[in-house]
């Protein structure tokens, strides 16, 4: 049948009780189709909302050889008048008019079929999971909570900093970085010592992509004041675990003059700010993952924002969890790093809220956090959440020269990579403080899923680079 020349309506805008009784279109993807030899009823959904659009068909105006094509997955562009749904779950339905197939779906080999499947198996085919219910859902927070971040961000009159993907130093000292060569690894050029010769590398030098954009972040908080950055960021651990990603984005604000406080002050009130943004404008989708995957998932979201993060030093901590009648896997003592079953406890069963560590020793924390007067501890902050234990890593940072000089040679970081880093402290020297929060940990807090994988829509893990 022929197409009339209406303007689209998005399905999201659909379910406007104004709109009733007029010709609308939609175009999207069949979900389902069932029916009987007198009318066929199809679920559409176009991406921008978790609530399908019922499309009848009366096939006193279609004939079967128009609607067999019409299979789960597959495209239309229907016309028709939006009328008031009689059925249960619906508020409205669109009576078809005219129809136009942009594409077929072979149901033999379309993998979405209407039937449950494994998020194990929706890993294999990302491709096309972004096409059921939970992984839009997913993805649409993911977007409403990276509007929120910008949001927080501009209207608290921070900066927004681009900080390079490729560098030339480890800011971490961790080592767990990728390379970035366009040398021939086949034919290596070697100095005369047999090491290689970088020198004629693309950058003339050894570079990595970076895994935090911290220590640029500095440079530009000591000039703009409050800076964050939001980008991608890389480890190359070997890490296999639903916590971990190989690629994934980091939102690290950096603020001039702010000391520990001031850091946790603000780490409190920006995640408390992302999650009351995704409540207000993801209330279908959350409700959708709430009654699928984790019937608790508003509760803990709501315990996060009715309750002031308590605030103990690692010291503190440490005596709680060893007083505890716990069985820990990993036993613990003063100088150890937390493990997530330590801060689960601290957060779900000692205190039942939101938990901010402080004065970690300094053997298990960066280089550039500021020493205490103990000269044991540093000034970090890390804020624990349950079910997921850490999600905000941070600190107040080393302003005196000498002391952060000293410090990175006690750990043998080279100072042709510090050099400039050195320099905010030589010149104009001021308190500050930054924190980052890995986007993936605050997505998958916020959506109740369980494996960081399900909740970027490529991840790249260990042996895992698909599409």
């Amino acid at each position: 049948m022929s197409i009339m020349a209406l303007k689209r309506t998005k399905i999201v805008d659909i379910f406007n009780p104004e709109l009733i009784g007029e010709k609308v279109c939609v175009k999207g993807w069949v979900r389902t189709r069932r029916g009987n030899k007198n009318v066929q009823f199809v679920a559409l959904n176009d991406g921008s909302t978790i609530k399908n659009i019922q499309i009848v068909f009366d096939l006193a105006k279609f004939s079967e050889d128009e609607l067999k094509p019409i299979t789960t997955g597959a495209s239309l562009h229907v016309e028709g008048e939006l009328v008031a749904s009689q059925g249960k779950g619906q508020t409205c339905e669109i009576q078809a008019e005219t129809i136009e197939i942009y594409g077929t779906a072979d149901p033999q080999t379309y993998p979405l079929q209407k039937k449950g499947h494994t998020l194990e198996f929706l890993r294999e085919i990302a491709h096309l999971r972004p096409r059921t219910n939970t992984f839009g859902a997913v993805l649409r927070i993911r977007h409403n909570l990276a509007f929120a971040i910008h949001k927080f961000f501009n209207e608290r009159g921070f900066f927004y900093l681009n900080t390079p993907l490729i560098t030339a130093s480890d800011c971490e000292g961790a080592g767990a970085m990728f390379q970035v060569t366009t040398l021939d690894l086949n034919n290596l050029p070697k100095t005369e010592d047999g090491t290689i010769d970088y020198a004629q590398d693309f950058f003339g030098k050894q570079t990595s992509l970076t895994v935090s954009g911290q220590l640029e972040g500095e440079l530009g908080a000591t000039a703009l004041g409050a800076i964050y950055t939001f980008g991608p960021t890389f480890r190359a651990e070997n890490s296999n675990t639903p916590r971990h990603l190989a690629e994934f984005w980091m939102i690290e604000p950096e603020v001039a003059f702010n000391d520990i406080t001031d850091n946790m002050d603000l780490a409190e009130e920006f995640i408390k700010y992302c999650i009351v943004y995704a409540l207000e404008n993801c209330k279908d989708d959350i409700e959708f993952l709430a009654q699928m995957y984790d019937k608790n998932l508003v509760e803990r979201l709501e315990f996060v924002l009715h309750n002031q993060f308590m605030r103990l030093p690692y010291t503190e901590a440490i005596k709680i969890l060893e007083a505890s009648d716990k069985k820990f896997e990993f036993p613990v003592s003063w100088g150890i790093d937390l493990q997530s079953e330590h801060e689960r406890y601290l957060v779900e069963e000692h205190f039942k809220k939101p938990v901010i560590l402080t004065d970690y020793p300094k053997e298990i924390k960066a280089f550039y956090m500021k020493l205490n007067e103990d000269g044991k501890t540093v000034r970090a902050m890390d804020v624990l959440f349950p079910q997921i234990g850490e999600i905000i890593g941070g600190s107040e940072r080393e302003a005196d020269y000498d002391k952060l000089l000293a410090r990175i040679e006690e750990l043998h970081i080279p100072m042709k990579d510090m050099w400039w880093y050195l320099d905010t402290r030589r010149f104009g020297t001021v308190p500050h403080s930054g924190f980052g929060l890995g986007f993936e940990r605050l997505v998958l807090f916020v959506t109740g899923m369980t494996n960081i994988r399900d909740v970027i829509p490529f991840p790249r893990t260990p042996k895992n680079a698909e599409f």
